[in-house]
């Protein structure tokens, strides 16, 4: 999924449809120029985010400029169209040598400022280490094996045992509900799962001994696990290792007994020890050399974003856990659903796809991972054939579709999901970076309810330097008319107000629909996506509100997160053009699911009506919300999006002269001017979205070519029946208070005639205030 941005061009009673969203608020970028301390040790996640605003004095001066760091990415985001555990790394057969730990990092001879049990590793913001996260492989220091008090690998320390031994066990429970009335934030401990397993939540964490699962390995590698801080790499029950004869080493879980529960695995893999000066690693903002910027220019249009770059970064860089502190201590349950990870692509940089998959076997436990289905629709690269069969051939649960003709993202994810073997379907884009611990909360909400959609905080992986920047838990997606996606910020005060916490699940009335996990059988009982959708754009609005209307719900899930590179243009072609596609498939959305408030979508997105669009055949999917007892769109607004500004008229009530302060009546199927009378139903008119002034069935009508005014039975295709008023006649402002016919060469507005009794239309006056009306009641500008 391309990033989407927000509409350009055009007035604000016709603005541009383009299911363009826009890329979600970086909480702070990276800076450039760090230096690699002593003994290897990169400088903190804090440092990276400081380097730039060092100079500033004062800690408060100095988070205010990193503020504004972030705020500038985000208007240019939108300028341009657009959200300690244990290390489980695989190493060559045969063993570490000497050069086994990863380049730049402590071995068991240098110096580390790391904490007891995990010498020299990084870790993410938070831990007590306070450097970038990375890996090593060292083993116990002599000192850490001699002192009794020490922890060593697959042990705790006393302390440490007598902590979690009695601690509560706290799961995510918490989802914060937006409502008219404001937030609040809902335990959702009374949810029971669905097809049970999981048992009571013990009140007591114990520590068990598990195995380590089967990875996702390539020939040839042997999976060693490192104990790091405080948290351990555990496993699901009941499964064992293929190769225990390479992997012996034993590793402990924290978990209840009864609920069978443990922490969230922190996991990342590397094929050769990472590099720590290498260019972006650690998501750090690379720069392009001054004699290669010509090349960096010409290359940008093979993927939109900054190719040159992405080509010299590793394909297994470590990026910073910017997961919130709290989600270290994260319990999710053992038994968690199997997911088939589909990632569709056509024409898709070879650098960032690898890198995208890279980041899902990294830093996903394997025993969850059925297989990553790489979809290819029909793309014209060469090395995105035999190429890339080959290079996946080394992992075993990749497995590649190469569709003989051009699906379209839409299909080429329905192509995906009907071979997918896993409970779960994950979709991702071709352009991301999967973080640390990403998966299992995903996977966990599924488990606690099939019917729920989890979806990842989305971050941004800079189109430009290839940076790595976080942003805001404190987001949900949303839509304005006409369906155009975006994302809302929940307001400071509210967030105080009501103690949300950064860990606390958010609903999410639209999801952005690139990157989100869905009970696979869940997904095909709701008819998948409308096969009626054309190539891209849309999808996003249609399951979403198939999902809340029909019994389901939508989750952002803040302790899993995924960065993403927002471009400002994708590579689909489109059987007209981009805009007609995403249009039409706006409008089918529009047709099926928002019943009597498409008026506001067309409303919005006027020029639609006049298209006259052919949007297929909706007899299929109006059966399938029939079939599926799915609530209305009203009941949507209500529970499901209240903030949401969606009156069904623009005005309503009397339509009062302010002249006479008489108004408008009707008479049998004439219109009359009398005495004002709010109880007099003969005076009630809507000013409708689609400009008609309705008064039940019939509207306001010129009927002959004197101008006289009367009834017309309604036609929202008719031009000859709207009517301009407020700001649709601000190419005019001086005629704001008239109400002028809209079909006409001239501008032709309502007035009284002279002996105060009869209406018609004559030629406007800005001076006249026989034309200047005002309705009863406003609800749109």
């Amino acid at each position: 999924m391309e990033a989407r941005n927000p509409p350009s061009g055009g007035s604000s009673s016709q603005p541009a449809l383009d299911g363009r969203r826009r890329r979600p608020e970086p909480r702070s970028g990276r800076p450039r120029g760090e230096e690699i301390e002593r003994g290897g040790r990169l400088p903190s996640p804090a440092a990276h985010k400081a380097a730039s605003c060092q100079r500033v004095a004062g800690a408060g001066a100095r988070r205010s400029c990193r503020r504004k760091q972030g705020r500038r990415q985000r208007a240019r985001a939108v300028k341009h169209g657009i959200q300690g555990g244990e290390a489980a790394v695989f190493i060559p057969d045969g063993g570490l040598g000497e050069k086994g730990a990863l380049a730049g990092l402590p071995t068991n001879g240098s110096k580390s400022g790391g904490p007891r049990g995990s010498p020299g590793l990084l870790s993410g913001p938070n831990v007590p280490a306070k450097r970038p996260r990375g890996l090593d492989l060292p083993a116990a220091s002599e000192a850490a094996q001699k002192s009794p008090g020490a922890p060593r690998p697959g042990k705790l320390s006393e302390e440490e045992a007598a902590r979690i031994a009695g601690a509560k066990v706290v799961l995510p429970n918490q989802v914060v509900l937006i409502s008219k009335e404001g937030a609040r934030v809902v335990s959702a401990a009374a949810q029971a799962p669905e097809g049970g397993g999981g048992g009571a939540v013990g009140k007591t964490a114990q520590v068990t001994t598990g195995k380590i699962h089967e990875g996702l390995r390539p020939a040839g590698a042997t999976l060693k696990v490192i104990p790091v801080g405080r948290a351990e790499l555990g496993k699901a029950d009941g499964t064992r290792s293929a190769h225990q004869d390479q992997s012996r080493q034993t590793n402990r879980t924290h978990f209840t007994e009864r609920a069978k529960l443990h922490k969230v695995l922190t996991i990342d893999r590397t094929l050769a020890p990472r590099d720590p000066k290498a260019l972006g690693q650690y998501g750090r903002p690379a720069v392009v050399p001054g004699e290669k910027e010509e090349e960096a220019k010409r290359r940008w249009k093979e993927g939109n974003f900054n190719v040159f770059l992405s080509d010299l970064i590793p394909l297994d860089r470590a990026i910073e856990d910017t997961r919130p502190a709290g989600c270290r201590d994260l319990l999710v349950h053992n038994n968690l659903p199997t997911t088939s990870i589909i990632i569709c692509f056509v024409d898709e940089v070879w650098s960032t796809l690898l890198r995208s998959v890279h980041s899902v076997l990294n830093r996903s436990p394997p025993q969850f991972i059925k297989e990553v289905i790489l979809v290819d629709d029909f793309s014209t690269k060469a090395y995105l054939k035999d190429k890339l069969d080959q290079y996946m051939a080394q992992f075993p649960k990749v497995r590649i579709l190469h569709l003989k003709e051009r699906h379209g993202l839409i299909r080429a994810r329905l192509a995906g999901a009907e071979i997918a073997k896993g409970d779960v379907l994950t979709f991702l884009d071709s352009h991301v970076e999967c973080n640390i611990g990403w998966l299992e909360p995903l996977l966990d909400r599924i488990r606690l309810n099939r019917k729920k959609v989890a979806c990842p905080v989305i971050e941004v992986i800079s189109d430009k330097d290839m940076s790595y920047m976080t942003v805001d838990s404190f987001q949900r997606g949303v839509f304005t008319w006409p369906m155009n996606f975006g994302w809302k910020p929940i307001p400071p005060d509210v967030i105080l107000k009501n103690g949300i916490k950064d860990t606390d699940i958010i609903r999410c009335p639209v999801m952005a629909g690139g990157l989100f996990s869905i009970d696979k059988k869940y997904f095909f009982e709701l008819g998948t996506y409308d096969p009626g959708l054309d190539v891209w754009g849309g999808e996003n609005m249609e399951i979403s509100f198939k999902v809340w209307m029909c019994g389901g719900e939508i989750e952002i899930t803040p302790c899993s997160r995924v960065g993403h590179i927002f471009r400002n243009d994708n590579p689909y072609s489109f059987p007209k053009d981009r805009l007609t596609t995403v249009e039409r498939n706006l409008a089918r959305v529009a047709e099926v699911w928002l019943d009597e408030y498409k008026d506001l979508f067309y409303g919005h997105g006027y020029h639609l009506i006049q298209k006259n669009l052919d949007i297929g055949d909706l007899t299929q999917q109006r059966e399938l919300r029939k079939r599926l007892q799915c609530k209305n769109f009203k009941w949507y607004l209500e529970n499901v999006y209240p903030d949401l500004e969606a009156p069904l008229v623009k005005a309503s009530g009397l339509i009062i002269n302010i002249a006479l302060a008489k108004c408008v009546t009707v008479n049998t199927s004439s219109l009359a001017f009398e005495t004002c009378d709010v109880n007099n139903k003969n005076q009630k008119f809507n000013y409708t979205w689609l400009r008609l002034i309705q008064h039940g069935d019939s509207c306001v009508a010129v009927t002959d070519a004197e101008g006289t005014l009367g009834l017309h039975p309604c036609d929202k295709r008719n031009n000859s029946l709207k009517w301009l008023h407020k700001s649709l006649v601000a190419f005019h402002p001086e005629l704001m208070d008239h109400i002028v016919l809209e079909h006409l060469p001239r501008a032709t507005c309502l007035e009284v005639d002279r002996s105060q009794k009869a209406l018609r239309a004559g030629v406007c006056s800005s001076s006249n205030l026989y034309q200047k009306w005002q309705f009863g009641n406003y609800y749109a500008a």
